[in-house]
């Protein structure tokens, strides 16, 4: 009787192969770190502040680590962005869930977020035939940058920061407007609020509001 040859019994002892692994989904805190590479290049001249509004607005629909590699992979920190830490806590320790997106929707109706509050690093609203109103000026920050991404569809976004803090954008008007007065604090260690985002048919406002300032930038309060 013919034996089996090696190859056919190797063939037939050998595990099955695994799948590939699915694409690492990002989390927040990768967003931030890329999005921080990209700040730094516009700063430097390596990137156009045109680049940096569209780059930005990418790094933030990122869904997995893969699409967010390619969005820095021609500028020098490109390896830092897995070794990066996260955003430096701000002011007192950020209590337990700080971190957890703060969401807010107003779908044929409206939200408001104003008073005495604690911001979640990253702020995710989102008005359809709607209006949201989001004030910071009395609000506790926690962390030094914070991220409001704005959408606005036939809808309306208003968004009020303290006159001492910085304000920047990376947001897009489609058939309607993403109107942000941007602002540089002259203090190092002032909150940064970046929003991103897009309105379509719709408006998103951002400025800072006369007379209101944070009267300890570095606590927060």
């Amino acid at each position: 009787m013919e034996e089996p040859s090696f190859e056919k019994h190797s063939l037939e002892k050998r595990a099955p192969q695994a799948a590939p692994a699915p694409a690492l989904r990002a989390s927040d805190a990768d967003r931030d770190r890329f999005a921080e590479i990209l700040r730094d290049a516009m700063a430097d001249g390596r990137i156009t502040a045109e680049e940096h509004s569209e780059r930005i607005a990418a790094v933030y629909r990122a869904k997995t680590l893969g699409e967010l590699e390619p969005l820095v992979g021609d500028l020098p920190a490109a390896g830092r962005a897995a070794s990066v830490a996260p955003a430096r806590p701000y002011g007192v320790p950020a209590r337990p869930g700080i971190d957890v997106a703060d969401n807010l929707v107003a779908v044929f109706g409206g939200a408001v977020r104003k008073g005495r509050w604690r911001v979640s690093r990253r702020t995710n609203a989102f008005a359809l035939f709607g209006g949201i109103e989001i004030d910071l000026t009395e609000a506790v920050f926690e962390q030094q940058e914070i991220v409001i991404n704005a959408t606005a569809i036939f809808g309306g976004i208003e968004i009020r920061v303290p006159e001492n803090v910085t304000l920047r954008s990376a947001g897009t008007g489609i058939f309607g407007g993403f109107d942000v007065k941007s602002v540089e604090a002259s203090d190092p260690d002032a909150p940064v609020v970046s929003l991103t985002g897009f309105a379509v048919f719709g408006g998103v406002d951002a400025k800072p509001k006369r007379g209101k300032r944070l009267k300890n930038l570095r606590a927060g309060r």
